[in-house]
């Protein structure tokens, strides 16, 4: 039996991951009391091999080692999957003004963002054991589900997750990076009148970039770069590989940079491109 637990921040999206596993065959609970998620187990009959709960602050212990012990306890009994959704704190707030929702954590008398980081600190030790997670600051509910459904249900090609970003360092640093490339010293369409106003997805901009040798030897020697480090971080057991390019604004080099790059490793990996400054 395969049990996935769905954890995270309030506001970060784990209802709608939740909604994914339902569709991908889950028998999916939200909100089961920690108490009880053993005693689920016991009587959910073995035939219905896969479920998925969601396990938060309203519902999950407060200490560390509680935590711990939960765990172990459910690995024992079967195979046992965490996945932790989040965002940064300033997406959340904005999140909460919009649907004017009480954080569970404010009849405490905690203010909203008091509230957000106190829960950040209480739910470390889960995100610490996850097998996987996901930072939705900038994700649609569309890019969401794709991650999830990639990573949960492989295919054909690597196991392995690529996911390329592009974002600009004036607005956003992505949190899930894990490798991070300034391209902001290639040549910058934006200073060209006649280009300023369209993005690296625009031929216009392509043409411009390709035009540089810079620009093609960056773009090699990143793909170089991970053609030899792609199949070590494999063979480590990683599930998916964060690599996110950075420009001033990122609406020109980094979007065209990631997309070229993108480009060289479809045919062997599964891959997802995300523009974080790119509105589509």
């Amino acid at each position: 039996m395969k049990l996935i637990v769905i954890s995270g921040r309030s506001g970060s999206g784990k209802t709608i991951a939740l909604h994914v596993l339902e569709d991908l065959g889950y028998n999916c609970i939200d909100g089961v009391p920690y108490q009880l998620l053993e005693q689920l187990i016991d009587t959910v009959d073995p035939k219905d091999n896969k479920i998925a709960v969601t396990l938060d602050i309203r519902n999950m212990p407060t200490e560390v080692d509680e935590i711990k012990q939960l765990v172990e306890a459910l690995q024992k009994k079967v195979e046992l999957e965490i996945i932790y959704i989040d965002a940064l704190t300033s997406e959340l707030i904005r999140r909460y003004s919009e649907t004017r929702r009480l954080h569970p954590l404010s009849k405490q008398k905690h203010s909203l963002s008091q509230a957000l980081e106190l829960e950040k600190e209480m739910l470390a030790p889960l995100q610490a054991l996850s097998a996987f997670s996901i930072d939705t600051t900038a994700l649609s509910v569309h890019n969401l589900n794709e991650h999830l459904k990639i990573y949960l249900q492989g295919s054909t090609k690597s196991n392995l997750l690529v996911i390329f970003q592009s974002f600009g360092f004036k607005h956003i640093h992505p949190q899930d990076a894990d490798y991070i490339f300034d391209v902001r010293f290639l040549p910058n369409p934006y200073w060209e009148k006649n280009l300023k106003e369209y993005s690296g997805k625009d031929k216009l901009i392509q043409d411009y970039l390709s035009a540089f040798p810079l620009v093609k030897e960056t773009i090699t020697n990143i793909e170089n770069l991970f053609l030899t480090w792609l199949p070590h971080l494999e063979q480590n057991n990683r599930n998916y590989v964060t690599i996110a390019i950075g420009c001033t604004g990122g609406r020109h080099r980094s979007v065209y940079v990631t997309e070229q790059i993108a480009a060289r490793f479809k045919h062997k990996y599964q891959i997802q491109i995300e523009h974080k400054c790119l509105k589509e």
